[in-house]
This record gives C-alpha cells, structure tokens and sequence, in this order.
C-alpha cells in the first residue's frame, strides 16, 4: 500500500472516529432530554455502523501478523 493510501485511510478514519464521538454525544443529549427510544436506538445502530467502519479501516492500517 503506498504511503498516499494509507494518508488517506488515516484521514478517513479520523473523520469516522470524529462522527462516532459526535453521535456519542448526540445520544447522550436526547437520553437527557428523554428523546423517543426508537430515535436512540436509531442513533445507537448509526453510531455502530461507524464502529464496524473504524473497525474494517484500522484493519487496512494495521496489518495482521501472526507470530
């Protein structure tokens, strides 16, 4: 992988992880509020979406070596 790919996942990641958080908060917020529970539970399952992409992009950072 060139180092252009990886700049570039690297961005893309820490625009993911900066929506995670977001949502993070934006959850909080409405449970204080007490929002609807099917828009958190909404919310949850976007911000675990964000998760499984952060995840699936650490994996292209970070090779898997097996000692």
């Amino acid at each position: 992988m060139s180092e252009q790919e990886q700049a570039e996942i690297r961005l893309e990641y820490s625009r993911l992880k900066q929506e995670h958080a977001d949502f993070d908060a934006a959850i909080n917020a409405m449970i204080a509020t007490g929002c609807d529970p099917l828009q958190i539970q909404r919310m949850k399952k976007k911000k675990l979406l964000l998760k499984d992409r952060l995840m699936a992009l650490e994996d292209r950072i970070i090779p898997d070596i097996i000692a």
